[in-house]
């Protein structure tokens, strides 16, 4: 209780003396058995009486500069002086000990991100858990939330949102929009195109930061041929052990950095989006001939061919980064924390994937189990 009513002075803009003072007097009147607790809380500036069951009476009018050194009635023969100068012997650093450390707020986030499947099977109870955490580290003051470098490889361990939210062609499609209308459908238009692809498996989600560039690697996987008795007399169900495998790559350049307010700010120009490491036949070799799609060339067309149109440039927000955490948001608020896994600032070579749908896997796996041949 005692924390509680220095926290509750402390939480409401109040300095560290109108904290003690309320601590004072609830010390003293918590030992005096009344039918009416006279508690005095401070809120909005004001004093307020509390009744044993914790309602508000009337606010009292009188602000707290001019009660400091005030006597106030307990009882009709018992009163409590204040002197303006008392002074309180009470450790202040023993009462902060009571708060998480950094560490343990970000562990916390990081066993909901592990048992939710970086948030994808979230509940609203656990998403708004991890809100509650990732605020907590974001209100520590700068010096105590920012360390380290942001350039590496970031693989991603819990979002708020749709995964593949975390790229820049998807933050750059959000900033088109001009309304909040806009952005609500936007919202449901990715849920949809998720559901969509509901067939998939996300692998991988990283982005690889240098100074002045962020790859975003999005690894997918989906069952190349899902229903087995489309095509043959079996009623078995399932599918072949072949799968589609590849990695949208989206770039981006930072075009500004600024670090304001405790907050790291990226201004992002969105330039390629490619698919890498495709497993297809024949696709894999237009792809590895530089077929892409260059969104900023476009953006820059439309821009010379429609007045009212301009490139989006979305601003990517880090609000922490320690330890090899990074928590970043996008324009709307929506969260997305990663973990480094490295200071290369390279993105993933690909070119190792075979081309076969995951046919060579197949052989080697039933050799291996079964046959043993080897030569």
């Amino acid at each position: 209780n005692i924390f509680f009513v220095v926290g509750a002075n402390l939480l409401f803009g109040m300095d560290l003396g109108g904290s003690l003072y309320n601590l004072f007097l609830f010390t003293k009147f918590e030992s005096m058995h009344r039918r009416q607790q006279f508690l005095r809380s401070v809120k909005n500036n004001k004093l307020y009486s509390l009744n044993e069951d914790g309602s508000e009476t009337d606010a009292v009018d009188e602000e707290l500069s001019e009660i400091t050194d005030s006597v106030v009635e307990v009882s009709s023969d018992e009163t409590i002086v204040m002197e303006e100068d008392t002074e309180f012997d009470v450790d202040v650093e023993e009462l902060s000990t009571t708060s998480r450390s950094s560490s343990e707020v970000v562990c916390e986030i990081l066993k909901i991100g592990a048992a939710s499947d970086r948030g994808q099977t979230a509940t609203l109870a656990e998403h708004n858990a991890v809100s509650g955490l990732i605020g907590e580290l974001e209100s520590m003051e700068e010096e105590d939330k920012f360390e380290g470098d942001s350039t590496g490889t970031w693989e991603l361990v819990y979002s708020s949102t749709q995964l593949f939210r975390s790229s820049p062609f998807f933050m750059a499609g959000r900033a088109v929009c001009k309304t909040q209308e806009e952005a609500q459908q936007y919202d449901w238009f990715c849920d949809m195109h998720r559901a969509a692809l509901a067939i998939s498996t996300i692998g991988k989600v990283r982005q690889v930061v240098s100074s002045n560039r962020i790859v975003s690697e999005f690894e997918v996987k989906a069952g190349a041929v899902p229903f087995l008795n489309d095509f043959t007399p079996f009623s078995y169900s399932g599918g072949l052990p072949f799968a589609i495998e590849g990695a949208i790559v989206s770039s981006a350049d930072i075009a500004k950095s600024d670090q304001i307010s405790g907050v790291l700010e990226w201004e992002l120009y969105m330039d390629t989006v490619e698919i890498k490491g495709s497993n297809i036949p024949l696709l894999r070799r237009l792809l590895d001939n530089g077929l892409k799609l260059a969104s900023r060339n476009l953006g820059d067309f439309l821009e010379e061919t429609i007045e009212s149109y301009s490139n989006p440039r979305p601003v990517f927000r880090t609000t922490y980064m320690k330890e090899g955490i990074r928590i970043s948001r996008d324009q709307d608020g929506k969260m997305f924390v990663y973990v480094k896994v490295s200071d290369s600032v390279e993105p993933k070579d690909y070119s190792s994937s075979s081309p076969d749908l995951g046919l060579t896997k197949l052989l080697e796996g039933i050799n291996d189990t079964f046959t043993k041949v080897y030569i």
